[in-house]
């Protein structure tokens, strides 16, 4: 099927998926997971294939971690499953009502954003995941996974799909795209998209913004800052750090630079660096860094730089103003922590940051969609637009404006002698 028809069709499923029951999208969730279970088998073939194919090929390290998809794998995509099926429905909540005039009122009513276009790294729990949230929000999807993973895809799409029409959600609601021609024909169908989320490097997501007119949102690089403040507890500073740092090095909230206020580096840093090393963490710092513990100098690069590996890069400050400055600088807008006692530096530091995430005493990993509640997450946003941070089931939904009148005219509202708005809050639901 071509990417027309696959839009076509989306568009179409889209508009009925938009009014289904929650009752419905949820014994549609449940019936994937068991469909899952059911198939892993054949599942784990199929990367098992992609993953020897890339090894041959020698992908990189961390993309050959990403591309792994195993019972454990599966395990954990089914319990986000079950979180997201506890999740009230996102569509059609009452953010706000007004009465206009007595028989004239005005609701602002959530709702599906329609067909999303997504197109992600070579991971296959991120297709699991990202099916499920626009299933729950309503809205149709077209996926486009890394090559590397196409077996993999091919697979939990077909899964995915014959479970959710079998239990009620219209065919075509899924499509998956195969080619990269896939990706620039979508690129140029504003009529039956309605939004891109691009997954990848800077590069990647600077080319789908100047290729298409469909709205985009999604972020580039993930360079995430660990700042300890003067007055960090040391120890915690520590396991912060190498939480943020080594628990998967491969993902975009994983710590790329080290920022240590001047007071505490001669304490902290022997023994960060004797901590990481044993890791296998590479380490490079800045001079005054290097005066302190002996590892390789950085560079300018270094502080733009997003590993995605065992590799940190470390700068000494002067004071609080400097790290916020620095991470203004150099930061992604992605996730950026700052380890302290001081609650007024915690403070300025929240506020400060112009991040989609600001933590306090807490490792950079806790900016995901599972671990806040939002059912998993289609992906990092750092613009400000819609949404911002893990994007959940809210991230998916816009808003309609809803009128009940009761025969009511803006002629009757004009004039010396029109009728005037009451503009008054309602409280009851639409």
């Amino acid at each position: 099927m071509d990417i027309q028809t696959l839009a076509q069709a989306a568009r179409k499923a889209a508009i009925e998926l938009a009014a289904l029951d929650i009752g419905i999208k949820n014994k549609a969730l449940d019936a994937i997971r068991l469909a899952l279970l059911a198939q892993s088998g054949q599942i784990i073939k199929a990367n098992t294939a992609d993953i020897a194919e890339a090894k041959e090929n020698e992908l990189a390290g961390p993309l050959l971690k990403r591309l792994k998809f195993d019972a454990v794998k599966i395990d954990e995509v089914c319990k986000g499953i079950e979180s997201l099926i506890k999740l009230d429905d996102p569509v059609g909540k009452t953010i706000s009502a007004t009465e206009l005039d007595k028989g004239l009122e005005l609701y602002k009513v959530s709702c599906p954003i329609g067909t999303i276009g997504v197109i992600f790294e070579s991971r296959p729990d991120a297709l699991v995941q990202i099916s499920s949230l626009c299933l729950k929000s309503g809205n149709a999807i077209l996926l486009k996974g890394g090559s590397e993973a196409a077996r993999t895809n091919k697979i939990l799409a077909k899964v995915i799909a014959e479970a959710s029409v079998k239990a009620g959600i219209p065919s075509g609601w899924l499509g998956l795209l195969e080619t990269r021609a896939d990706v620039a024909a979508m690129l140029e169908l504003d009529e039956y998209i309605d939004l891109i989320i691009p997954r990848g490097s800077n590069a990647f997501v600077r080319h789908i913004m100047d290729n298409t007119r469909i709205p985009v949102m999604g972020h580039a690089d993930g360079i995430c800052h660990v700042y300890v403040d003067k007055s960090a507890e040391v120890d915690m500073a520590v396991n912060i750090t190498v939480d943020s740092k080594c628990q998967y090095v491969a993902v975009c909230n994983a710590a790329e630079t080290l920022l240590v206020h001047k007071d505490i580096a001669p304490v902290f840093l022997p023994k960060i660096k004797a901590t990481l090393e044993k890791k296998k963490v590479v380490l490079c710092g800045c001079d005054k860094t290097r005066a302190i513990i002996d590892i390789k100098p950085a560079t300018e690069q270094d502080w733009k730089t997003e590993y995605l590996d065992y590799i940190l890069s470390i700068r000494t400050v002067d004071s609080l103003e400097q790290a916020i400055e620095h991470i203004n600088t150099y930061g992604s807008g992605h996730t950026d922590v700052i380890v302290t006692g001081d609650k007024s530096a915690a403070a300025k530091f929240l506020s400060r940051v112009d991040s989609a995430d600001v933590f306090w005493n807490a490792s950079t990993r806790f900016a995901d969609g599972y671990r806040y509640g939002l059912g998993a997450e289609v992906g990092i946003s750092t613009s400000k637009l819609h949404a911002r941070g893990p994007v959940g089931l809210e991230g998916l939904v816009i808003y309609k404006w809803l009128m009940k009148g009761t025969g009511q005219i803006v002629a009757d509202y004009g004039g010396k002698d029109g009728k005037s708005f009451t503009h008054k809050p309602l409280k009851r639901r639409y």
